[in-house]
């Protein structure tokens, strides 16, 4: 038997993103490049697509386990 692996990149891109000043597609994402930490999660950088046109980027904390 063999299972599907996914990184954590491949399966943020594509989802939607939405805050309170940003809505759009999560084009691409990669571990983010400054040390930032968050307790329990992993912090990455994504790039979002805006509806109306657009681009802007936004760092999201990804918990690595449960």
């Amino acid at each position: 038997m063999s299972a599907n692996v996914y990184s954590i990149e491949s399966l943020l891109i594509g989802k939607t993103y939405r805050s309170r000043s940003v809505e759009g597609e999560i084009i691409s994402a990669e571990k983010h490049p400054a040390c930032i930490h968050y307790e329990d999660a992993e912090a990455y950088l994504v790039e979002i697509r805006k509806p109306y046109g657009g681009y802007t980027y936004r760092t999201l904390a990804v918990r690595t386990n449960d």
